[in-house]
């Protein structure tokens, strides 16, 4: 087993053991299972009851429900014309490669998808077929999931497989877990990516600096030939502040990433305490500008079900 794996395997599970490691009380189960894998349980401070790491992983006790909250705000099943193909832009389709995540984040928005043979590997043949036959097609997502929760061998199969469909050019891979495992930036993985005929472009998943280890700082310096982005969630009590939101970018372009996306909460149920107004959402976004270079700025985005995502201003908003 690679130390990845066995790191993967050792994580705080459920509220009884993160009432022992973190010695705090009132944590409470709900439906989403709480999931900390230890490489991320050790960055957070342990005297601090609302560490921003700790809050984005520990159940919220007392959340009130809102209307407009769901469990599929973004509502994935209804654009998959074929099982574990999701298909909402016209030239570009996301895989569920994984229905597995290193971390079980409580704002996550694809925590009630229905993964049941949304897979794929197994459903690879009519995977491959659909994106044939959809000429437009020129960049794959893989996402899940956890794309990176898939073993070296698993992974290289499935680029593979996507390099030998002549129109697609563009690898995109969504993954938290190279941050809250860095141990997962193997050797094997940066190989293989940097090997891959597909123009390679990675998404980490950072909202905090506090979550940017010298490990993860170290490992994903040893990536070639890929493109580093960064998105974030725009979260209530973790980085609703104009200083949190500075020092990330910094500290990202310092790790070799571009910030790109400053998502607006997706709207799922449980995750309700997490929610900025759209009002200070912009307003945070604009003091941003003032402060660092255009490049160090990330687009301020919400995700509405539509064929793009809407981007957030004080004129979109008035308007």
């Amino acid at each position: 087993m690679s130390d990845w794996q066995h790191n993967s395997r050792h994580t705080l599970k459920g509220a009884d053991q993160c009432h022992d490691f973190f010695q705090i009380s009132g944590v409470e189960d709900n439906h989403f299972p709480i999931k900390i894998p230890l490489e991320f349980a050790n960055l957070i401070d342990k005297n601090n009851p609302n560490d921003p790491l700790l809050k984005q992983v520990i159940p919220f006790k007392n959340t009130q429900s809102q209307s407009e909250f769901s469990s599929s705000p973004l509502e994935d099943e209804q654009y998959a014309p074929v099982a574990g193909l999701i298909h909402k832009y016209p030239n570009r389709v996301l895989l569920i490669t994984s229905r597995v995540c290193a971390i079980h984040c409580q704002y996550c928005f694809r925590q009630n998808f229905d993964y049941s043979g949304h897979d794929a590997m197994s459903n690879w043949l009519a995977i491959e077929d659909y994106i044939r036959t959809h000429t437009r097609i020129n960049e794959v997502i893989l996402s899940g999931g956890d794309p990176l929760s898939l073993n070296d061998e698993k992974l290289e199969k499935l680029i593979k497989n996507i390099e030998n469909i002549k129109h697609v050019k563009l690898l995109r891979i969504h993954s938290r877990s190279v941050v809250v495992t860095p141990s997962r930036i193997t050797h094997k993985l940066v190989e293989l990516l940097a090997k891959t005929a597909l123009k390679v472009v990675l998404v980490t998943h950072i909202n905090h600096e506090n979550e940017i280890s010298t490990a993860f700082v170290k490992n994903i310096g040893n990536f070639v030939n890929v493109t580093l982005l960064n998105q974030s969630v725009l979260l209530k009590g973790v980085n609703d502040d104009l200083s949190t939101l500075k020092q990330l970018s910094l500290k990202l372009f310092d790790a070799g990433i571009l910030p790109y996306y400053l998502h607006m909460l997706d709207k799922v149920s449980g995750a309700e305490h997490f929610l900025i107004s759209d009002e200070r959402a912009i307003e945070l976004h604009q003091q941003l500008q003032k402060k660092l270079s255009g490049y160090l700025v990330p687009k301020l985005v919400r995700d509405e079900n539509g064929e793009s995502k809407t981007w957030m201003s004080l004129e979109a908003f008035a308007n």
